[in-house]
């Protein structure tokens, strides 16, 4: 067996794959005294399956405009119908919401339902658009649990129009620091998915030209509704699924 361990032996397929030749191995069995004759040929590994998780972290708008209630309840429809899908499986689902200067963790990254209700109940609203600081909460989140968990595969789910007004530094424009953040995030092949608030009327591409930069696609949801965003996410987590493995 070398040096293989015995635990590794998959011990009903080595039996099945040697049964066939214990007829011809016959007059070896009477000289060792052994009862069933194995070659090392015969021997078959266990296969182990490892599943793979998926965290779906969120990263919600949730400054001051007019579609906020909206956003905020598609949002928070779409995570309860993933963390119920996500019962039989090692599935996690969180939240980051950006607004007035700083990004807050609303849903640390969890697979409980009783959780997410608890903390989605009462989110903080209105106020400037600090989307650096969003995505950078978000960036340093996703690498954390990619350390504690080498097998994740992370899928960011950003509603923004894309316009941030709100810098962390005073060195760089709201703009340009949003961009070097997600520069990061494609560096780092996390995959992204940006979903467009900006109305159709005033939308000046900000969205699309940030998730091009993110290295994801960009959706215009023609209506934000709890069911489309949950339809949209579990597309884009096939996709990852299907490129993973």
């Amino acid at each position: 067996m070398g040096s293989k361990k015995s635990s590794d032996i998959a011990f009903d397929a080595t039996l099945r794959a040697a049964a066939p030749f214990q007829k011809a191995r016959a007059e070896g069995l009477k000289q060792s005294g052994m009862a069933y004759a194995l070659n090392k040929t015969d021997l078959h590994r266990k296969v182990r399956v490892r599943r793979t998780a998926n965290l779906i972290l969120f990263v919600v708008d949730a400054s001051w405009s007019m579609a906020v209630s909206e956003r905020m309840a598609a949002t928070k429809g779409a995570i309860m119908s993933l963390l119920t899908d996500a019962y039989q499986r090692r599935d996690r689902v969180g939240l980051i919401v950006f607004q007035k200067d700083r990004a807050s963790m609303v849903l640390p990254p969890t697979n409980s339902v009783t959780l997410a209700k608890q903390a989605l109940t009462d989110i903080p609203v209105g106020g400037k658009t600090p989307l650096s600081a969003g995505l950078l909460l978000a960036y340093e989140t996703i690498r954390r649990e990619k350390t504690l968990h080498p097998d994740v595969l992370p899928l960011m789910i950003l509603l923004t129009d894309g316009a941030g007004n709100v810098s962390m530094s005073t060195t760089l424009a709201p703009q340009e620091e949003a961009n070097r953040i997600a520069d990061g995030l494609k560096f780092d092949n996390i995959r992204t998915v940006t979903i467009n608030m900006e109305h159709v009327a005033f939308d000046q591409g900000l969205a699309a030209k940030l998730a091009e930069r993110m290295g994801g696609p960009c959706y215009s949801l023609a209506q934000l509704r709890a069911e489309t965003l949950y339809e949209t996410v579990r597309q884009e987590m096939d996709i990852l699924n299907k490129q993973a493995g």
